[in-house]
């Protein structure tokens, strides 16, 4: 059983594939959309690699430039998973995510050893029609240049109480990465109150009319007062008036998805989020 990489044509055909399973294809769909297949600069380009049934496609697999897997192969048997091992032999890999149980199936295919990672669990999953949000009074507003080093404090301590990392010299190289890259214009927003950011909340995919909400974070000596539903709602109303219809996010705790909860999203399935503790090359002994 093989499978063959994309190819510019087959564009619509992965994004009809990935759309009628948009709740779990967010990452997939999302670079598909910005960077189409075969881009290899950007660290959210994605190589893709398609399964065919019948004339069918049946299967879409995605590995970015910066080392993440993305899986949409639903009704795979444990040959077509083994394949994509095969296939991707060489490729370098971070951390994977997707449907939950498509996820298991791939950490197997892939025999990488439990110790290896940093995080590997499954998170809920939720869905929000946009015209049911009521917004909150609220004043958000883009991240700048000078707020990079509060944004490097707080994504700091968001990777490290996460779990995503457990090595703080890495969560804040990782860190300094992502303040800088949301100085620019793009997805970042913070929560005002009183002059001063308090929580910040971005749209880490989007595609068509659906986006995806990531990194809400609220700084400890700031939390129990209700910003992180704030500023994901802000957030969310922000982006229906820019003509978005449908949000999804995975949930990492509890108290986040109580909070999620209270502004309408409802849980739609569970996704995994498995992250190595270092970088590995697929194939290579680890």
């Amino acid at each position: 059983m093989t499978l063959r990489m994309a190819e510019p044509g087959d564009v619509p055909e992965i994004d009809a594939f990935l759309a009628a399973r948009a709740e779990t294809s967010m990452f997939l769909r999302s670079n598909l959309d910005a960077h189409g297949v075969g881009e290899r600069y950007h660290p959210h380009g994605t190589t893709f690699w398609l399964w065919h049934v019948d004339g069918q496609l049946a299967g879409v697999f995605g590995a970015t430039n910066a080392g993440y897997l993305m899986v949409q192969a639903p009704e795979a048997g444990r040959d077509i998973w083994s394949a994509w091992a095969r296939a991707i032999q060489g490729v370098p890999m971070r951390g994977i995510t997707g449907a939950d149980d498509q996820v298991r199936r791939a950490l197997s295919a892939l025999q990488l050893r439990v110790d290896l990672f940093a995080v590997n669990h499954a998170e809920p999953l939720y869905r929000l029609e946009l015209d049911r949000l009521d917004p909150p009074e609220a004043e958000i507003r883009p991240a700048t240049t000078g707020d990079r080093p509060m944004l490097t404090e707080w994504y700091t301590d968001y990777l490290l109480q996460t779990g995503l990392t457990d090595d703080p010299e890495r969560a804040l190289e990782e860190a300094r990465a992502r303040a800088a890259a949301a100085a620019r214009p793009g997805m970042e927003r913070l929560l005002i109150v009183e002059g001063a950011p308090v929580a910040c909340a971005s749209i880490n995919a989007s595609a068509a009319d659906m986006v995806q909400v990531g990194g809400v974070f609220v700084p400890t000596a700031r939390r129990n007062r209700g910003h992180g539903r704030r500023v994901t709602a802000a957030r969310l109303a922000e982006a229906r008036d820019a003509g978005a219809r449908v949000a999804i996010l995975f949930s990492n705790n509890d108290a986040a998805s109580r909070a999620y909860e209270s502004i309408g999203f409802e849980r739609v399935g569970a996704y995994r989020v498995a992250v190595l503790k270092s970088a590995l090359t697929v194939g290579e002994p680890s």
